[in-house]
């Protein structure tokens, strides 16, 4: 099926980025066994990449014959600044979360973007970070035990004190 939209801005180059990718994961799927047996165990993951590639291959074909004239603007229709500060947040976290742990990192991000998106004041956003953070912290580290990363927060001194206060009385 042709249609005549336009192509989009960036359609292009996602979709050749898309295609490149799927044969690096080809051949990266080809290496796990080659092409020995049906039941070898790269003939799932080589299967699963090669549909990749010709969906993709083909995507790519009907881009590629759509014309290029649009009046929309990649960074105001397609990814506009907020999409894209936020994208460069989650980055930013991913990065920051081993060295400074869970609880700095998570303050950081959280004042950051609330700052950022809902145009209020740095008070607004800190307090809401700190309580959404120590919601968080309470919930997951302290009930359900799950392990975050420590970081630079002395967090095992801080657990210690928390227990010794609600174990004091007893």
């Amino acid at each position: 099926m042709q249609d005549n939209e336009p192509r989009r801005p960036g359609e292009l180059a996602f979709n050749i980025a898309l295609f490149l990718v799927s044969l690096f994961l080809l051949y990266s799927a080809y290496s796990i066994s080659g092409f020995e047996a049906l039941s070898a165990p790269g003939a799932v993951p080589m299967a699963t990449t090669a549909v990749m590639v010709i969906t993709a291959g083909l995507t790519l074909r009907q881009t590629l014959r759509k014309p290029a004239l649009t009046a929309e603007k990649l960074s105001r229709d397609i990814i506009p600044m907020p999409v894209i500060v936020t994208i460069a947040a989650v980055v930013l976290y991913a990065l920051l979360l081993s060295p400074l742990g869970f609880l700095p990192t998570s303050v950081l991000f959280l004042f950051g973007l609330i700052w950022y998106l809902s145009a209020r004041g740095p008070v607004f956003s800190i307090v809401v970070s700190l309580v959404t953070v120590a919601m968080i912290y309470l919930i997951f580290r302290l009930i359900f035990t799950v392990l975050m990363p420590p970081g630079i927060v002395p967090e095992g001194e801080m657990i210690a004190w928390l227990r010794g206060l609600f174990s004091a009385g007893n």
